[in-house]
C-alpha cells in the first residue's frame, strides 16, 4: 500500500469509498504527462504528439481489458459507468429491438440503471423489475422464471453500492446464455476490488467507472463481447467516429491513462488489499457490535464487498449520527437527500428494512488508504454518539 500524505490528526477519516476514491499517487504520476508534455490528440496521427497519445490509449485499453480477462478490441472508453449504462441499456435495446422489446433487472440497481429501463419504458420496452431477498441477494432463477421469448436483455450489478451485496453473475450469466439474451453487468463497485471474468461470468456488457477504484472522476468503460454472441449497440451520440464509432468525441488521453493504471494497480495487488480491507471492515464491525446493541447489517454477512458495512442503529437519527461523527468521519447515510427532504434508501426498501432503520442507517466504505488507527478511531466514536443518542431521545430503548 502507498500511504497519502498524513492528513492533520483534526481531519475527518475518509470512509466513503463507495462514493469515489482518492487517486492513488501512482495514477496521478502516470496522467501527469499527458497534462502537460504529452498533450497531443489520440486522433492527430500526422504527428509524433499524436501518435504518443493514440500509444497511451491502447496501452490502457490493454491494461482494463486485462483485468477483466477480455480482448483490448472490446473495451469502449466513456465518461463513467453511467455512461456505460446507458449506451449498453440503450444502445441494446434500440439495436435488437426486431428481435423483442422486454428487458429484466433488480429493485436494488443504481438509478444509473433504473432510470435508463425507466426511459426505454418511455420508448415502448417493457421492463420487469424483481426484487430481492432480505439479504440483498437476487434470485438466478427468478431471473430465469422472467425470461420470456420477448426478452433481449438481463442487467444485474456485481456489487451493490449501499450495502455491498455481490450479484449472482455466473449463475445467471449460465442462464441469459442458454436462452440467448444479452446479459449486462454495472460493475462500478466491483471492477478492482473483486475478481472478474467475463468469459467465465457470461457477460455481454460490463460497466467500468475509474474513481471507484482510486482513478480520476469522469472517465470509465463498457465491456461490448466481440463474439458469441457479437454485441450490437446503437451510439447514444454522433459525430467523429471515435471508439469505433460507439462513442464519438476527442478522448480523454490523460483520464484514460489513469484508469489503465488504476486497473493495472488492482491487478497486480488486489488480491492483498481486498483481505486486509476485508479484515479491518470485519474490526470495525467488531467493534461496534460488541460494545453496542440494536444495531442491524443490512446486506448478506459474507457475499459482500471487503470494504462494505451498511449498518442500521435502532433508536438513532441516521442524519443526526453523521453530524456528530462530521468532525471524525466523512460517511454517508442510507437515504440520499431530494430536494430538500431525505427519502428512504430503495435499496433498504427492496430489502424489507422497517422504516426506522431505513433512516437510522450508515454505510462506512473502506479503501486502499484507510487504516487500523482510522477503523479504531472511528468506532469509538461511533460508540460513544450512538450512546449519547440514544440516551438523548425520547424514544430510548428501555
Amino acid at each position: 500500500m502507498v500511504p497519502l500524505p498524513n492528513p492533520a490528526a483534526a481531519e475527518p477519516v475518509y470512509l466513503d469509498h463507495n462514493a469515489t476514491t482518492p487517486v492513488d499517487p501512482r495514477v496521478f504520476d502516470a496522467m501527469r504527462p499527458f497534462f502537460l508534455e504529452r498533450f497531443g490528440n489520440a486522433s492527430s496521427r500526422t504527428h509524433a504528439y499524436g501518435h504518443a497519445a493514440a500509444d497511451a490509449v491502447e496501452a490502457a485499453r490493454s491494461e482494463v481489458a486485462r483485468l477483466i480477462a477480455a480482448d483490448p478490441r472490446e473495451i469502449v472508453f466513456t465518461s463513467g459507468a453511467t455512461e456505460s449504462n446507458n449506451l449498453a441499456l440503450k444502445g441494446a435495446a434500440r439495436a435488437h429491438r426486431e428481435q423483442g422489446d422486454r428487458l429484466i433487472t433488480a429493485a436494488t440497481e443504481h438509478k444509473a440503471v433504473l432510470d435508463p429501463c425507466r426511459a426505454l419504458e418511455r420508448e415502448g420496452f417493457s421492463v420487469t423489475v424483481l426484487p430481492v431477498g432480505p439479504d440483498g441477494r437476487l434470485e438466478a432463477a427468478a431471473v430465469e422464471r422472467a425470461i420470456t421469448d420477448r426478452t433481449i436483455l438481463v442487467s444485474v450489478m456485481a456489487a451493490n453500492n449501499e450495502v455491498g451485496v455481490l450479484g449472482p453473475l455466473s449463475e445467471v450469466g449460465r442462464i441469459t446464455k442458454a436462452k440467448g439474451v444479452l446479459f449486462h453487468s454495472d460493475a462500478a463497485q466491483a471492477v478492482g476490488k473483486e475478481p472478474l471474468d467475463v468469459d467465465a461470468l457470461g457477460v455481454d456488457l460490463l460497466s467500468i467507472s475509474a474513481h471507484k477504484m482510486h482513478g480520476p472522476k469522469g472517465v470509465g468503460a463498457l465491456y461490448v463481447r466481440r463474439k458469441n454472441p457479437r454485441v450490437r449497440l446503437e451510439p447514444l451520440f454522433d459525430g467523429g467516429g471515435q471508439e469505433g464509432g460507439l462513442r464519438p468525441g476527442t478522448l480523454d488521453v490523460p483520464g484514460i491513462v489513469g484508469l489503465g493504471k488504476a486497473c493495472e494497480l488492482s491487478r497486480l495487488e488486489g488480491d492483498a488489499e481486498r483481505s486486509r480491507v476485508r479484515r479491518l471492515r470485519e474490526r470495525l464491525r467488531e467493534r461496534i457490535f460488541s460494545r453496542l446493541d440494536g444495531v442491524r447489517l443490512n446486506g448478506h454477512p459474507t457475499l459482500r464487498l471487503a470494504g462494505n458495512l451498511n449498518l442500521s442503529f435502532e433508536g438513532v437519527d441516521g442524519q443526526a449520527l453523521l453530524v456528530a461523527l462530521k468532525p471524525v468521519a466523512a460517511i454517508s447515510t442510507g437515504s440520499a437527500c431530494t430536494t430538500g427532504s431525505i427519502e428512504p434508501s430503495h435499496v433498504l426498501r427492496a430489502l424489507g428494512v422497517p422504516e426506522p432503520l431505513v433512516h437510522s442507517t450508515i454505510r462506512f466504505g473502506l479503501g486502499r488508504f484507510t487504516t487500523e488507527g482510522d477503523i479504531d478511531r472511528v468506532a469509538d466514536a461511533v460508540v460513544a454518539e450512538v450512546s449519547r443518542l440514544r440516551a438523548r431521545s425520547p424514544f430510548r430503548r428501555s
